[in-house]
């Protein structure tokens, strides 16, 4: 986009909203893995370092990485320094901390932190030189970035025999009753 063009939906509200809704739902993948270790015999520490492919990282390292890629998102549309978490998870109880400490860390940051997010130009260490304006860094790496690990954590406890699905990932839909809207409408 050049500069002279102007958004519809506020940096906040393009990111914010998404991470949370969808680490929820991570947190509740990474419940039902933790009860099915109990009741199944899979040991977590097998399922912590399952991996899709030989070349991907371990479920710990996807989880570890969704939760970076939200908060780092919010550090660099923002200008806050997120908080750092050392990678020391060895349990799924500890993932399932680091995933509510990175929902309890995004809700701290005011809505009104995101001002000239879009236009913000953004940095990545691995791009030197380079630079994205926030609405290309959140559009083109973040989003698609936080949700390749989300759905890759979700894939891996899933080929573990999880009973989880599809409306786990998403963590429910915003969902309005027709009737409800129609006879408000009528009112108005």
């Amino acid at each position: 986009m050049s500069s002279n063009e102007t958004y519809d939906v506020p940096m906040f509200q393009y990111t914010v909203p998404i991470f949370i809704k969808s680490l929820g739902g991570l947190q509740t993948v990474l419940t039902k893995a933790q009860a099915h270790c109990t009741s199944s015999g899979l040991h977590e520490s097998d399922l912590l370092a399952d991996r899709l492919a030989p070349d991907m990282f371990p479920l710990v390292k996807q989880v570890q990485s969704a939760c970076d890629n939200a908060k780092n998102a919010v550090g660099r549309l923002t200008g806050i320094t997120p908080p750092v978490f050392e990678d020391t998870e060895q349990s799924l109880g500890e993932l399932i901390a680091r995933v509510e400490a990175t929902i309890a860390y995004l809700q701290t940051v005011p809505e009104s932190a995101y001002a000239g997010a879009e236009e913000r130009q953004v940095t990545l260490p691995y791009f030197p030189g380079k630079y994205m304006t926030g609405f290309e860094y959140a559009r083109e790496y973040a989003l698609p970035n936080f949700f390749f690990h989300l759905v890759t954590a979700y894939g891996i406890i899933r080929k573990n025999g999880v009973a989880i699905g599809k409306a786990d990932y998403t963590n429910g839909l915003t969902l309005r009753d027709e009737e409800s809207e129609m006879l408000k409408n009528r009112r108005t």
